[in-house]
């Protein structure tokens, strides 16, 4: 398999070398299809205005850059099978992919062919396996799910919490620091239960909390799922409050959970749209009718940390790109970033936030 892909590496790396002068491709891989497709739609809307005003500026070291766009649609094998393809395409830098069981398969693909990557994704696992290839932009599970844990330990004593997840290695990577972090400050969980995602009826596991008084959900998995549980617990009679992670901000929670969306609470990284310096191009997205929630600006802060590194290096050789990107620290729309030896971020944060009215804010 690794003398297949490294072939097949070569002989991209030999296409591209044949047109050094011509245009540098560069990529995202996410869900562009399926259920969780408006956040493969926020990435691409990040990654093409990002790349529009880099090829503005003059490109990178007097290149334009080209978008490949990959549809894992949060599928593991589709998402080996995106990774294939960009690497027969010659790629120069991966932002992908997001779900977190496509981000590690994938990353495999990328490190035996000599491609950098920044990702999303959260679980640990992402930075635990010793590739060098690996820049995650955000935090980690074990990071966030501390946060909200212990948010929920403490905003929430004396209440009963179930934990639920999805299975996935995000959601179950999640649920499980949630629930260490409770009760590293004293707060057993009442329940704990997965679900299958992608399922339309979440009835029985509306009556197990129900029948359990529980008030707070703590979850790990995606809004989509959150908002038919919202939704049947509401019918259900069941006041329910939920902690999520960073993929509650999308604001299609708010269009399919209603009202009920106001009852969801997650953890996310300091709003990038608040930081002075990204003003300009919050203010550029607006205008062209695009809210740059959730994972668009990280989006955006991918391609300039690949355009600094490259610029940096003056080189897109996979050598010289990865000591730049490990060495280096790059202003972008969601702060300065630079990286640890796993190639996780030297200062993430998490803050808890709020739905409320279709906004999200700091949680109080």
């Amino acid at each position: 398999m690794k003398k297949t892909l490294l072939a097949t590496a070569c002989l991209a790396l030999g296409a591209y070398s044949q047109v050094s002068l011509a245009d540098l491709p560069v990529a995202i891989a996410g869900p562009m299809t399926g259920q969780y497709a408006s956040a493969g739609d926020q990435i691409r809307r990040g990654a093409e205005m990002a790349i529009a005003d880099i090829n503005a500026r003059g490109g990178v070291l007097g290149e334009k850059l080209t978008l490949e766009i990959g549809d894992d649609a949060c599928d593991p094998k589709q998402a080996v099978s995106v990774a294939n393809t960009m690497v027969n395409k010659g790629i120069v830098f991966m932002h992908g992919h997001w779900c977190s069981s496509s981000t590690i398969p994938a990353s495999d693909v990328y490190n035996e062919s000599d491609i950098p990557m920044a990702t999303v994704s959260t679980n640990p696992q992402v930075t635990e396996r010793g590739l060098q290839n690996v820049f995650r932009i955000m935090g980690r599970d074990d990071q966030q799910g501390m946060v909200a844990g212990s948010y929920i330990a403490t905003k929430f004593k004396g209440k009963k919490v179930a934990v639920v997840d999805d299975k996935s290695a995000y959601g179950k990577g999640l649920a499980d620091e949630m629930a260490s972090a409770m009760q590293t400050k004293g707060m057993k969980p009442t329940l704990r239960e997965s679900i299958t995602a992608g399922e339309k009826d979440y009835s029985g596991l509306v009556t197990k909390l129900k029948q359990a008084g529980v008030e707070v959900m703590a979850y790990g998995g995606y809004h989509t799922e959150v908002a038919l549980i919202l939704r049947q617990a509401q019918q259900a009679g069941l006041q329910l409050t939920v902690m999520g992670g960073d993929t509650m901000t999308n604001s299609e929670l708010v269009t399919a959970a209603g009202p009920a969306a106001d009852n969801v609470m997650f953890t996310f990284s300091p709003d990038p749209r608040k930081n002075p310096a990204a003003a300009p191009v919050v203010e550029k997205f607006r205008a062209a009718k695009i809210e740059p929630e959730g994972y668009v600006l990280y989006a955006y802060a991918a391609m300039q940390l690949f355009e600094q590194a490259a610029n940096g290096a003056k080189s897109v050789k996979y050598a010289d790109l990865e000591k730049a990107l490990r060495g280096g620290t790059f202003d972008t729309v969601i702060g300065k970033l630079s990286f640890d030896a796993k190639g996780d971020q030297k200062a993430p944060g998490f803050v808890v936030y709020r739905w409320k009215g279709g906004q999200y804010d700091y949680a109080q």
